[in-house]
């Protein structure tokens, strides 16, 4: 278990107002501290991640192939918990970023299909092994990526079919999204609610109705899953309040010390 200044958790964000939702409440309540830097805004990221305990990269509206300056600067910098073997999590354009570094591509579906909406998940082999995975997957994607060289592939769907990988002993990356609290998949509904007629997109009704069945499988493989990568003193459950007060990336709260506040 990590001592010291190591208890802190890098979380990299790419809107000004997102936030860490679930995933910044299962990691505090583990006992980790949470250090938010937006690279989109000028944000920095550390030379080194020696006083932490791990980084979490999460999603946006932009692609891994865009090129602004911060998207090469940010994907260059996974060189530095590859380096330093640091527990490191991509999450969608985050997974991407990775798959970038890693020389592998990142790119849309051949016939033009998305995934935004809930879609059935199904563990490799591999994936089975390190824990359980749920059978349905809240998606919000264009593109999808390669898997690159020297990569475990833990979770496999239909339309893109890399969904969770492995690459050393602690780089992770998946394409999809457990770290939706309640207020965030409303206000993603709301705020995307333009792409819902692109092909493969289901409408607005069948992502919150979708919750209702499924999250809660999704919800304990998110907790599982953090614990698997960073350890941690989880009590196996966040509290209610915390989940109601979640943020979409859009909204205006932010995660503090103590959950969303």
């Amino acid at each position: 278990m990590q001592t010291g200044p190591s208890r802190k958790i890098l979380i990299v964000l790419h809107q000004e107002t997102s936030s860490a939702g679930r995933v910044g409440q299962v990691l505090q309540s583990s006992g980790f501290s949470l250090d938010v830097r937006r690279p989109p805004l000028g944000q920095t990221l550390p030379d080194t991640l020696e006083d932490y305990a791990g980084a979490v990269v999460f999603g946006g509206p932009m692609s891994a192939n865009d090129h602004e300056d911060y998207v090469r600067r940010e994907t260059d910098w996974l060189e530095v918990p590859l380096r330093e073997n640091k527990p490191f999590l991509g999450i969608c354009l985050g997974a991407q970023m990775l798959v970038k570094h890693l020389g592998g591509q990142v790119k849309g579906h051949d016939g033009g299909l998305v995934e935004i909406g809930w879609y059935p998940l199904r563990a490799t082999e591999e994936g089975r092994r390190l824990l359980h995975w749920p059978e349905m997957v809240y998606q919000f994607h264009r593109e999808g990526f390669s898997l690159p060289r020297d990569t475990t592939l833990l979770a496999t769907a239909e339309t893109y079919p890399n969904q969770a990988f492995r690459y050393g002993e602690n780089a992770w990356g998946v394409q999809f999204h457990g770290e939706l609290t309640r207020a965030m998949m409303q206000r993603w509904v709301v705020r995307g609610a333009q792409r819902f007629v692109m092909p493969g997109a289901q409408p607005g009704r069948d992502h919150l109705g979708g919750r209702l069945v499924w999250d809660q499988h999704l919800k304990q493989w998110l907790i599982d899953f953090l614990q698997l990568i960073f350890g941690g003193e989880h009590s196996g459950h966040i509290r209610a309040g915390d989940e109601a007060r979640g943020q979409h990336p859009a909204g205006r709260r932010m995660v503090g010390r103590r959950g969303v506040a």
